[in-house]
């Protein structure tokens, strides 16, 4: 078992391998069901063996000290760790089964119901030949927290959509938030400790591990943090729930359901509230609820109701009720939100004499896999600063990317570059502008950032004169050259 920092490359390798012995008996669009509960345990089992030779150091080889369970952030019942069910020759399906159920038992509160519930034994599918391979192949690599990345199972998740996602997956919108937008929406939260984070669109839970590398970075404590989650994909937010487990994430909720059709979160007078609330929800959702919106009982059309077709500002009003008194927010939008018409612009524009909204961000184009669309980041707060109430900033990043073949990538230094522009708040020539709400509301309440962010295009044409001169020289030239020509020609004839 190696025993070096997986890579990025390496884990699409055992991915991709691991898809290969599956492939026939098992559908591409199902790998996952198959592929995550493998990983996880895999890695489960990495994490808990890491702990234990943590406690064995400290102890100077105690075995019973290393095995007490104060020492582990869960449970491993006898005969269900990795290496028991790879023992097994026979009826491995049947193993599996029986260290998960056993897993999920001995951590009801974190784990009941994480492995999911494909059938492992059925042998039509999944003979033992099979399973051996997969298992096998599973035990390449050790998966424990000092030698993969935090977001290892997202990371997993994303190229398995990207290469074997079906096409209702596609349809629904499903697709992965680039790491360095992740990390641009977090830099703009600056999450501090003690404070409560929510994202209501949680996928496999990137966002919410950003806020606590964002604490890490700080040398804050990360394990003061609150997270909380929704998701209504199963396998997405059964992976956000091994995200928050594996990284001793002490106070988290993940909730699997249809956030804006049946929120999970309440306090005893609505909707609960949260101090940081972070997102990149499906674009353009088309079946949201925009029948319950017209009399929403938890009071969050706070400024209309949003276009039966389209969702995305209905994830932005829940959003902004879901802020507490003083919270603030980051979510990515296609950029149709800032200009469309009819209820949506109605809508902006009450949201925009709120003054809750500190900054539009427009992204490069193409650097979200799963769709061409170009996108944005919207930042509101309820509390502005005095200096910015009244204004909204306007940031151009669209050549803030490296172009690429198929797909473009917004680096690191782009990230910096936006993060510096929102930062500073001050006019850019061709970037930037500070525009207030007066400028804003003689366009109508149009956000589309060029509107604002003039391009200057540096007029290098000649004069009508330097032309006709131009043209007379290069004229003169060509008789010249035609002369030279005549007079070589006739030396040969």
């Amino acid at each position: 078992m190696t025993k070096e920092k997986i890579t990025l490359s390496q884990l699409e390798q055992y991915l991709s391998k691991a898809a290969w012995i599956l492939k026939g008996p098992v559908d591409a669009s199902d790998f996952k069901i198959y592929i995550f509960p493998l990983l996880f345990f895999k890695r489960l089992s990495d994490v808990y063996d890491e702990e234990y030779e943590t406690a064995l150091i400290e102890s100077d080889g105690d075995v019973d000290y290393a095995s007490l369970p104060e020492f582990h952030r869960f449970l491993i019942p006898e005969g269900c760790h990795w290496k028991d069910v790879r023992e097994n020759t026979v009826n491995v399906g049947l193993a599996l089964e029986k260290a998960f159920r056993g897993i999920e038992q001995a951590n009801q509160e974190f784990l009941y119901g994480i492995f999911g519930d494909a059938q492992w034994s059925n042998k039509n599918k999944l003979s033992d030949r099979l399973l051996t391979d997969l298992i096998e192949h599973f035990s390449q690599y050790n998966l424990s927290n000092s030698l993969v990345d935090p977001d290892i199972l997202g990371q997993a998740y994303e190229y398995l959509i990207k290469h074997f996602a079906d096409l209702t997956n596609k349809k629904a919108g499903e697709f992965y938030t680039p790491r360095s937008v992740v990390h641009l929406l977090g830099m703009i939260l600056d999450p501090h400790e003690e404070e409560s984070i929510y994202d209501p669109a949680c996928g496999t839970g990137g966002m919410l591990l950003e806020c606590v590398d964002h604490l890490k970075e700080s040398k804050e404590d990360y394990r003061t943090l609150k997270l909380y989650g929704q998701e209504k994909n199963l396998t997405s937010s059964s992976i956000a729930r091994m995200n928050m487990f594996l990284h001793g994430i002490e106070d988290f909720q993940i909730a699997r359901g249809d956030t804006l059709k049946n929120p999970a979160f309440f306090e005893a007078d609505g909707l609960k509230t949260f101090d940081c609330v972070i997102a990149n929800p499906p674009f353009s959702l088309k079946d949201w609820g925009a029948d319950i919106w017209v009399n929403d009982p938890f009071g969050r059309n706070i400024a209309g109701v949003p276009p039966q077709g389209n969702g995305d500002m209905a994830w932005v009003q829940h959003m902004i009720k879901s802020m507490n008194a003083t919270g603030r927010m980051t979510v990515v939008l296609p950029h149709g939100a800032l200009f469309r018409k009819a209820s949506e612009g109605k809508i902006r524009e009450a949201l925009l004499k709120k003054d809750l909204l500190e900054a539009v961000i427009g992204l490069g184009p193409n650097i979200f896999y799963g769709t061409q669309l170009a996108a944005c980041v919207l930042v509101f707060k309820q509390q502005k600063e005095k200096s910015k109430q009244g204004k909204v900033i306007f940031i151009d990043g669209s050549e803030q990317v490296r172009v690429g073949r198929a797909q473009n990538y917004l680096e690191s230094n782009h990230v910096k570059q936006l993060f510096d522009w929102y930062n500073d708040y001050k006019d850019v020539e061709n970037y930037v502008k500070v525009a207030n709400l007066e400028y804003i509301a003689s366009n109508d309440f149009n956000l589309n950032i060029p509107l604002y962010v003039e391009k200057i295009i540096e007029d290098n044409l000649p004069t009508v004169e330097e032309a006709l001169a131009d043209l007379k020289t290069a004229w003169e030239e060509s008789l010249k050259a035609e002369e030279k020509f005549k007079r070589i020609l006739n030396q040969f004839l």
